[in-house]
């Protein structure tokens, strides 16, 4: 039984000590709250990165200014021409903007929306809602009018920022269901139509410019590290996102760990330079782009908004940043690329054998430089599974891909994966300053991965119940992740406690580590998802590498080069998918089968073969709906969409033998 100590601390909070236990102690609400305007107790340690002093969002950019002012913070493109800003702009670009959503009616602990693709006016929003006393809120750009009015009206928004018009019709169609709303501002693009309380980002600066600091220093002066600032919504693949609340020190004590433990150099001895491109509605794309770069004094550039269709490749030549993050998916679809231009240019390398070293020297640049990373030291990838096929491949280019692994829950990342600390398919191990604790382990050592650490979360906005699910008396995060770690200290990811398949059978099978052995299996396959929960046995949905739009993202009926390739060897003249789903190119169904049969072999149990499988007409995409903004499959969509072929496989098949079809008699 654990008893947890207040110590009083430098600011006037009260801390709290890591239990020893799982054990159900009497609840301590203080280390959450569900209230927007609610204290937590903060999980300080005795020592080491957990004693770290708490600070505020604007005390940590304060202290960037004093040390980093005159370096660049921020660069985009406009045109063909480069822009920047310093961090001595950047920090009074925020104080403005903030004076301004305060004459615009900005209350304490109510939402600022934005609504856009990564940009300045993003960050500064962003920043500034925070010094404001508001809730810094991001919002997903592929969210329905619905969806946009769910957010804005669960975190009281008086303010949305939006990026063009398209995102501006998205707020106007659902304006009058938003009760808090005192305000829109459109950062990009000329307004199409002059409305009431509708601004153009320079006409919002101007709110503000003239304004006393007086309002505002007093709100700065007031806010605690143990207090919401931003609000990250979960992406919601099932039922509404739920508002996940992180304090100020949530922030700033998670950028200053990951910066030290990641070894991230400060501006005044080299600068780190990123590409920011990932949803910033989405905690890992705040955490790298905004706050662990400010705390060391990294600059950020811009990608264009089409950098998911093609254009990231051009930017990363540009910028060369030293650290970059990327979701599988990017580095999935970079591995394609590459084995497609390899695939028409094959044979070149092949006829002169090279020593390690010489070939090092000449191919690995080669590759390095054409991706943009030729500076790059620091690769991650996190936010969903990646292939053991993916990483290898990188690996054999001489680019490691450190995985890392956390949640919204624990701002970010829980562990990481070091170059002096990297196993293959492990996600890491530990941030210093915070704990794991693998709860219920079977005999193999497999439980649901619990955390601890002064990156677990303040609650959820308004829903005491749902945050008593994910935090226990104890306040452990319950990441509902499966999980082991090794004598070493890594932490390897076995399965999803809510994707578990469980057959009618009562068979416990996690879908994950299947459906990567069949992607490996069949190369030609680009997504496949297990069926089988409730069911007598597994099925899968498979979908084949194709071309993709480049304005919308959606998927094509053209092959890629590489599949093309793929079924030439195979000795099939298939170019389209339409030419393969449901079977119809004999040649292709039978290598697949051969595949599936290989992945079969290698089943710890009957259960856990795959006995039934077919081809979609089309890849999981963004846009269609079956992957969620980070490329995470959204299992209960798919299986509605496709309700109908799932069914199929389970349909019961009449033999000639039973009554109702009986054979004539010969």
């Amino acid at each position: 039984f654990c008893v947890l100590i207040g110590i009083s601390y430098g600011t006037g909070l009260l801390s709290a000590q890591r239990p020893d236990s799982l054990s159900l102690a009497v609840a301590k609400p203080d280390l959450w709250t569900s209230s927007g305007d609610g204290e937590v107790k903060l999980r300080m340690g005795e020592s080491g990165f957990a004693s770290e002093p708490p600070l505020t969002v604007d005390q940590m950019f304060k202290t960037a200014v004093e040390r980093f002012g005159s370096y660049t913070a921020l660069g985009w493109k406009e045109g063909e021409q480069t822009k920047t800003i310093n961090y001595q702009e950047y920090y009074q670009a925020c104080r403005t903007a903030a004076k301004s959503f305060l004459k615009l009616g900005l209350e304490r602990y109510h939402g600022v929306g934005i609504l856009g693709f990564n940009s300045a006016e993003w960050f500064i929003s962003d920043i500034a809602a925070i010094l404001a006393g508001g809730f810094a809120v991001g919002i997903y750009t592929t969210n329905s009018p619905d969806a946009c009015q769910y957010v804005a009206e669960n975190c009281k928004a008086n303010i949305i920022v939006v990026e063009n018009h398209k995102q501006l019709q998205k707020i106007l169609q659902v304006q009058d269901k938003l009760p808090h709303l005192k305000a829109i501002i459109q950062y990009k693009d000329a307004l199409k139509e002059k409305r009431p309380n509708l601004y153009t980002w320079t006409e919002f600066m101007e709110l503000g410019r003239d304004e006393p600091d007086t309002k505002l220093d007093d709100i700065i002066t007031i806010q605690k590290p143990n207090q919401c600032c931003t609000l990250i919504y979960t992406s919601g693949t099932t039922g509404q996102p739920k508002g996940v609340m992180l304090s100020h020190d949530n922030l700033t004590w998670t950028a200053f760990a990951v910066g030290r433990y990641v070894r991230l150099a400060e501006a005044t001895k080299s600068q780190e330079i990123v590409v920011s491109y990932l949803p910033l509605s989405h905690i890992a794309a705040q955490m790298v782009d905004i706050w662990v770069t400010m705390k060391v004094g990294g600059a950020t550039y811009f990608a264009q908004p089409d950098a998911l269709k093609g254009s990231l490749v051009n930017t990363m030549r540009e910028v060369r940043p030293t650290a970059f993050m990327g979701v599988p998916r990017v580095w999935e679809k970079m591995q394609e690329k590459m084995k497609s231009v390899g695939a028409k240019s094959n044979g070149a390398m092949a006829r002169t054998p090279m020593n390690y070293r010489l070939a090092k020297k000449l191919v690995f640049k080669k590759v390095r430089k054409a991706l943009g990373l030729d500076r790059c030291t620091k690769c991650y990838t996190g936010a969903a599974p990646i292939t053991k096929d993916t990483l290898e491949f990188f690996l054999s280019l001489d680019i490691p891909v450190y995985e890392l692994y956390g949640m919204s829950e624990s701002t970010g990342p829980h562990t990481i994966s070091l170059p002096d600390a990297f196993r293959l398919t492990s996600v890491g191990k530990l941030i210093p300053g915070c704990e794991t604790k693998i709860n219920n382990p079977d005999e193999e050592g497999n439980g649901e991965i619990c955390f601890w650490g002064r990156h677990v979360f303040m609650g959820y906005l308004n829903q005491a119940d749902k945050t008593e699910d994910a935090l226990d008396t104890e306040g452990w995060l319950h990441s509902g992740d499966l999980g082991k770690q090794d004598d070493n200290g890594f932490l390897f990811i076995t399965g999803r406690i809510k994707e578990l398949i469980i057959t009618a059978g009562g068979e416990n099978i996690p879908p994950v580590p299947i459906e990567d052995a069949v992607k490996e299996a069949v190369p030609l396959v680009s997504n496949a998802m297990l069926i089988g929960d409730k069911r007598k046995f597994l099925a899968m949905l498979l979908t084949i590498k194709c071309q993709v739009n480049g304005d919308t993202g959606a998927p094509e009926d053209e092959l890629m080069p590489e599949a093309v390739e793929l079924c030439r060897k195979l000795g099939s003249n298939a170019m389209r998918v339409s030419e393969i789903a449901g079977g119809r190119d004999p040649v292709i169904h039978a290598a697949i089968q051969e595949g599936i049969n290989r992945v079969n072999e290698k089943a710890t149990s009957n259960a856990q073969r795959i006995q039934k499988w077919t081809i979609l007409n089309q890849d999981f995409s963004i846009p269609g709906g079956e992957l969620g903004p980070t490329m995470k499959l959204k299992r209960p969509v798919v299986m509605k969409m496709y309700k109908e072929q799932v069914e199929n496989f389970y349909k019961e098949v009449v033999t000639p033998s039973t009554p109702d079809n009986s054979m004539p008699p010969k």
